[in-house]
């Protein structure tokens, strides 16, 4: 009798950490980057209407000493075209 009631304690025990780990984690507030506009709110005006969006940043490219793509901040890394 103890050892089922022991091991029925155990295995609720067991049970219940990662659901309450999970729940714990579902109830979280997303927080959003403040950064990051979204895609309708980053091409409006004050007034909120809709406004020409600026023509995206062309993205860098670099390559090392011997020719292969590099990241920009790399050592010896240099900017292609």
């Amino acid at each position: 009798m103890k050892t089922s009631v022991l091991f029925a304690t155990l295995a609720a025990v067991a049970f219940a950490a990662p659901v309450a780990a999970k729940v714990a984690e579902h109830n979280q507030p997303k927080v959003e980057p403040a950064a990051a506009a979204k895609p309708a709110d980053r091409c409006r005006d004050s007034k909120g209407k809709f406004a020409k969006c600026p023509a995206p940043a062309a993205k860098q490219v670099c390559k090392d000493a011997k020719g292969k793509f590099a990241k920009c901040g790399a050592p010896g890394a240099k900017p292609v075209g």
